[in-house]
């Protein structure tokens, strides 16, 4: 939990594949390494990590994962750099308090944005138009002409409504209306004015060009960003270098909270989408000096766990030794020499699920470094897709050879893999197989990587994958090379064992269902083209099934549960 990335492994789910695959000093390879779990679970199995991304992003993160510091250096260091952001900007988080009057400090800001009336053209505070509407959203109406009020209208400013204040007056924060904003001045402040181009894939998906985001920077308020901004100046100057990478690993942590993406509702804060940018018309303004020093102690409390488990697989070795070592290169060239890892465990982007490149841009443009979103392992969405499937399995298929010459003899490849398509499943049995490599049929694992997105809620209603594959893959004997003799799948065999998966198990998801119908796939050699969720979804709903809402699990359905898997379907 010390740093937020787009896709993470749970370390303790890599750690039993790396034990069970290789034994204590073996040297582990990720070539798809992201945020670097693989090498945080390779250290405290006691291994070597070797990892390779073409992120800039993820090598922040992944180095400073297994960067152990001094827990006290840090929060000192920590502590003086925000006192002088605080010595030289003055104290912007200082608010009159309205219950005593006295000073307090603003712990965060509810910020509604103004919507053009699409009827009247009048400007609407959306947050007094819910307020009004008592928190019914299709029910926002124009104060003024009554129409109702759209968030996909245009945007045409922002202001704050409300301000939650921590005072010695109170034991607990304190609601009260919005105080007036800290005149701000930005023009001396080294301010990443980083642009979002229009060939981006999340400009068009988070309609950045119509809401006016279309830099790093219009995504905080003057005030976080000056805040922000001196900061990073601070942390610039530490001198140790182990120190001030640490400080940074903490304050781009702190990045994503920090800007307007922050979500707000009724019920509780509902944190930011790490896979888009979208900007809700209610959001959050938090207090950057006390996320930065509270993301510094989930800092601390990772190493704490890390250098544990280092030092309990290392008993033999004190102090504690961390091997791991993370440099930026493309999968498709490792520079390792043959036959010199003992295991490879990787987690590739899944075709066009996310965009690493473009998310990893609200980070980068504060560490001043940047990805090369054309090497990225991809598939563009819409007309113009320039990183295409082709060429996507040809970045697949090259990488996989890169660890199979790498792997010594008798060594594994477990790869991670989720998509709801046939097609891209079998993209990869072809990568797979001209890559020289043999599935093992008892190395397919049903990976859950933690709490389900909101989309994936309902777990196959809108046919969202909620759960990913482990395929593990050893090398072909050298006389099977040129086979690759896959079976059809007849539309009466799906049916057939997804009746039969719904009888196996009484708790289950469509998403479970589907990659258990893969797993069957992958045994059975089946062509898995035309496996796609949506013939799990359909199979279900014909056989009269539904969805148990709060858990996504498959139920006979009764009055109780709603909807079918149709209804849900259709709408």
């Amino acid at each position: 939990m010390a740093h937020g990335y787009l896709t993470k492994v749970p370390v303790p789910a890599i750690v039993a594949f790396i034990e069970a695959y290789t034994e204590p000093g073996d040297v582990v390879l990720d070539p798809f390494a992201g945020s670097g779990m693989t090498g945080v679970a390779a250290a405290a199995s006691g291994r070597q990590g070797r990892l390779f991304d073409i992120s800039v992003l993820g090598q922040h993160i992944g180095r400073n994962y297994v960067n152990l510091v001094d827990a006290d250096l840090l929060r000192k260091h920590a502590s003086y750099a925000v006192g002088t952001v605080k010595d030289r900007l003055g104290d912007l988080y200082a608010v009159p308090c309205s219950a005593c009057g006295g000073v307090a400090q603003l712990a965060k800001t509810v910020w509604s944005t103004i919507i053009g009336c699409g009827s009247c053209g009048t400007p609407v505070n959306f947050y007094r138009a819910l307020e009004a509407a008592s928190w019914n959203k299709p029910a926002t109406a124009c104060p003024n002409c009554t129409g109702n009020i759209s968030t996909k209208s245009p945007r045409v400013g922002e202001e704050p409504v409300i301000d939650y204040v921590l005072c010695d007056c109170a034991k607990r924060q304190q609601e009260q209306p919005a105080a007036g904003r800290p005149e701000i001045v930005l023009d001396a402040l080294s301010i990443p004015h980083v642009e979002i181009t229009p060939d981006r894939q999340m400009y068009k998906a988070s309609a950045l060009g119509r809401n006016g985001l279309t830099t790093v920077a219009s995504f905080y308020s003057p005030r976080n960003l000056a805040v922000l901004a001196v900061l990073r100046e601070q942390i610039a100057q530490v001198t140790d270098e182990a120190l001030r990478s640490k400080l940074l690993f903490a304050f781009t942590a702190s990045l994503t909270r920090a800007s307007k993406r922050y979500q707000w509702s009724k019920q509780r804060p509902l944190n930011a989408a790490n896979a888009n940018y979208y900007v809700a018309p209610v959001f959050y303004e938090w207090n950057v000096f006390d996320l930065f020093l509270r993301k510094v102690e989930a800092v601390i409390r990772s190493d704490e766990w890390v250098r544990a488990r280092v030092s309990a697989a290392q008993s033999d070795r004190l102090p504690a030794d961390v091997d791991v070592t993370y440099e930026l290169g493309s999968a498709e060239a490792v520079p390792l020499a043959d036959g010199s890892v003992d295991y490879v465990f990787t987690d590739p982007p899944f075709g066009s699920n996310l965009f690493y490149a473009d998310m990893a841009l609200f980070q980068e443009a504060w560490l001043g470094e940047f990805t090369d979103s054309t090497l990225e392992a991809v598939v563009d969405r819409g007309a113009r897709k320039q990183r295409s499937v082709s060429r996507y399995e040809q970045l697949l298929t090259a990488a996989l050879s890169e660890c199979r010459r790498i792997l010594k003899s008798g060594g594994r490849i477990s790869m991670v893999f989720g998509n709801s398509t046939g097609a891209m499943w079998s993209l990869v049995q072809r990568a797979i197989h001209n890559a020289g490599l043999l599935v093992d049929p008892d190395g397919l694992v049903v990976l859950n990587k933690g709490q389900r997105s909101v989309k994936g809620l309902a777990s196959g209603f809108e046919h969202v994958a909620t759960l990913d594959l482990v395929v593990t893959m050893t090398a072909k004997p050298q006389q099977d090379l040129a086979e690759n003799t896959l079976k059809p799948v007849s539309p009466g065999v799906v049916v057939e064992a997804v009746q039969q998966l719904l009888h196996q198990s009484t708790d289950t998801t469509p998403s479970h269902l589907y990659l258990e119908l893969l797993r069957t796939g992958f045994r059975e050699g089946w062509d898995l083209s035309t496996l796609d969720l949506s013939v799990v979804t359909r199979t279900l709903s014909d056989e009269g099934w539904a969805i148990e809402p709060k858990r996504g699990s498959v139920v006979r359905p009764t009055k109780d549960v709603s909807p079918t898997i149709a209804d849900a379907s259709a709408s």
